[in-house]
């Protein structure tokens, strides 16, 4: 049935942890970059140790078991693998340049490949989903209602009250309820595209989420920016 493999394409991205694109909002919302990169490092190995297991689960309670072999494997090329990769990468440039080189030659250099490999991604996906976008704008409300009410409630809850029962400062309340709200969605695409295939109608949820977590998550960005003074007594 096609609205279980749009339930799947939103399982897959709701439980992919930022990793990426929250460095960006966290450094627009003026919080604490150090946390926010804190953060990232431990969503990238809760999601290799989580991500499979637990896709595996909800995809199988939504009644699309998928064979565990191929959602391991998913993990291991769109997570594990750049992780080792990078890892390995720094160590070994560090070790033969030094750290200065490391973060202004060679960091500086590779982030306009990411950006533009990150695009290029975008671009190949919507033409391949434009057509059905566009003939499709109320499928595309009902996939968007639930990834919105996803984004705010889990923003909501982190940023205007456990934020605040953990007496954190701005600083650090901005980022830490912005990486829990946005998502991976880079890896949920790629395994949906991998477990369902790319014309599949979790692909398209998961296209979807792109298009309402940026304005979404800009929306969300400009909300901190106007309410600090809810922090003001515990920022120091």
């Amino acid at each position: 049935e096609l609205w279980r493999s749009y339930i799947a394409g939103t399982i897959l991205l709701g439980i992919a942890p930022c990793t990426a694109m929250v460095l960006m909002w966290g450094y627009l919302a003026r919080g604490n970059n150090g946390l926010t990169l804190v953060m990232v490092a431990i969503n990238s190995l809760t999601m290799l140790v989580l991500y499979a297991p637990l896709g595996g689960f909800l995809l199988g309670v939504n009644a699309m078991p998928i064979p565990w072999q191929t959602i391991l494997f998913s993990v291991a090329v769109y997570v594990a693998l750049p992780l080792i990769t990078g890892y390995f990468t720094r160590k070994t440039i560090i070790g033969s340049k030094g750290k200065v080189w490391f973060n202004d030659k060679f960091v500086h250099c590779l982030t306009p490949v990411s950006i533009i490999a990150l695009l290029t991604t975008l671009v190949l996906l919507f033409s391949f989903k434009g057509q059905i976008i566009v003939n499709n704008p109320m499928t595309i409300l009902w996939i968007s209602i639930p990834l919105f009410i996803q984004t705010t409630f889990i923003f909501s809850l982190g940023y205007f009250l456990l934020a605040r029962l953990l007496k954190l400062s701005y600083q650090d309340a901005a980022p830490s309820a912005l990486i829990g709200a946005s998502n991976h969605f880079e890896v949920a695409i790629a395994t949906s595209a991998m477990l369902f295939g790319l014309s599949s109608g979790a692909s398209l949820a998961t296209v979807v989420g792109v298009l309402i977590e940026v304005p979404l998550m800009l929306m969300l960005v400009s909300i901190c920016k106007r309410t600090p003074h809810l922090f003001k007594e515990y920022t120091q």
